[in-house]
């Protein structure tokens, strides 16, 4: 194998001559644009290889930025030279991989191991990479995107949407329709409330058109637009009334509940909770859909709550930190610390005991906080290190129970399980790791 410098030099002469003779093919007009972008070309891949010969991180870091200032130069000043068009498209210049260089640029941002953007980017890593052309969302593409927004890096995060929504518009012009998967919530939590709502306003399905809904209501009250999280939930109300979207009332019992409409909410609900259980009792069939169990651990008693919830949670584990952490805040904390107990499956219930910390946390009883905290640091000791969505709940936790960034070490030690994991657990890990990463970065729920 030849040396490196050896193969740098290579791909310099390769690249040189292939420009060149482009530029020539390509008229006077062409070969005018392709001479000062192909000498900022070369400039570059001679700063690459600078970085290439460098054992210092800070300098390889400095000569891959320098060199990527001056790619991005060819395509802002010279968009007509072949070399932009090659670039802008992620081609091959002779020997040199465009791509890999992009790809080698975002992962500087883990010279710095324990910072959120360097956890986003081995999350990336871990996702399955998305098939072109795109044609439907992928969830958990687009809560990267979104992590990435929260997190400060805006240009990833529209680089990663914006496919994902022009598949949706593509849909929905094709046949009137619009498969939606997580876009709209996924834009609404972005800051990009119209566009959501736009999208949102075209599709009939009652579960697709109540979630989201419900969830740009959810990010409008986050971001202090009381008006419009009433008037969504007003929306979601009057559509599930004239649609029959009797499943999806509980949703729409939190959403009003969120807007300040308690009376509306709680009405709502009971008359639901009523419905739902009389034909469960006459067809044996589905009882309740897990919203409601939600909706319960916020209006309804603690009993009707946990009832509920046992007739959904086979089904829907998700709901078991949902409801206990919603019953705890309330201060019924002994009754959901005895459910938690009784989970069977390892990572729901320490997640349960992740909310639980915050819950107690934030209403003032340290010392129970402090036990479920022990609870929970047990959980992960008998796993040995092998669970990595269980040390993500761990991070959650020392994040509300200490308020300092001792957390760091606990959500690097999950990414470092989760590559060590089978390409199972890899597949299916990375959502769950950016909610967690986004929960303890905002304080909020956003990916739930």
């Amino acid at each position: 194998m030849a040396p490196a410098s050896t193969l740098v030099r290579r791909v310099i002469a390769a690249a040189f001559a292939l420009v060149v003779a482009l530029s020539v093919a390509a008229g006077p007009a062409m070969a005018e644009e392709s001479g000062p972008a192909n000498r900022l070309f070369i400039q570059a891949l001679q700063l690459v290889k600078q970085a290439d010969n460098t054992y210092d991180v800070a300098e390889e870091a400095r000569f891959l930025r320098e060199a990527d200032k001056l790619f991005n130069e060819i395509v802002t000043k010279y968009p007509d030279s072949s070399l932009a068009v090659q670039l802008v498209t992620n081609q091959f210049v002779g020997d040199f991989d465009f791509y890999e260089f992009r790809s080698r640029i975002r992962a500087l941002v883990c010279n710095e191991p324990l910072t959120s953007l360097c956890f986003l980017h081995r999350i990336g890593e871990m996702l399955p990479p998305v098939e072109t052309p795109i044609v439907a969302a992928r969830w958990d593409w687009l809560s990267l995107a979104v992590a990435y927004q929260q997190l400060g890096d805006i240009g990833r995060a529209k680089e990663i949407v914006a496919p994902f929504v022009s598949a949706v518009r593509r849909g929905s012009a094709a046949d009137g329709t619009s498969q939606d998967l997580f876009v709209a919530r996924a834009l609404a939590l972005m800051g990009q409330m119209q566009l959501a709502l736009d999208i949102t306003r075209q599709i009939a399905d009652c579960s697709t058109r109540i979630y989201n809904l419900a969830d740009i209501a959810k990010a409008a009250a986050w971001r202090g637009d009381a008006a419009m999280a009433v008037a969504l939930a007003d929306e979601a109300k009057s559509y599930a009334s004239a649609r029959g979207c009797n499943w999806e009332l509980g949703l729409v019992s939190q959403a009003l509940l969120r807007a300040g409409k308690e009376a509306q909410a709680r009405t709502l609900f009971l008359n639901t909770v009523e419905t739902q259980f009389s034909k469960f009792k006459e067809t044996k069939g589905d009882c309740c859909p897990p919203e409601l169990a939600v909706a319960a651990a916020e209006l309804g008693d603690a009993n009707l709550a946990l009832g509920l919830l046992r007739t959904v949670q086979d089904e829907n584990p998700w709901t078991i930190p949902a409801v206990l952490g919603r019953l705890a805040r309330r201060g019924e904390t002994s009754l959901a610390i005895a459910y938690a107990e009784q989970v069977s499956d390892i990572d729901v219930r320490g997640e349960a005991f992740a909310e639980l910390v915050e819950a107690t946390q934030k209403r003032g009883d340290p010392s129970t906080a402090n036990d479920l905290m022990r609870r929970l640091n047990r959980l992960v000791d008998e796993a040995s290190g092998r669970r990595p969505g269980l040390l993500a709940q761990k991070a959650k936790a020392e994040k509300a129970f200490f308020n300092d960034d001792r957390w760091r070490r606990t959500f690097q030690a999950a990414l470092n399980s989760a590559d060590k994991a089978s390409n199972f657990v890899r597949r299916d890990i990375g959502a769950p790791l950016l909610a967690s990463l986004v929960r303890i970065e905002t304080g909020l729920p956003m990916l739930d």
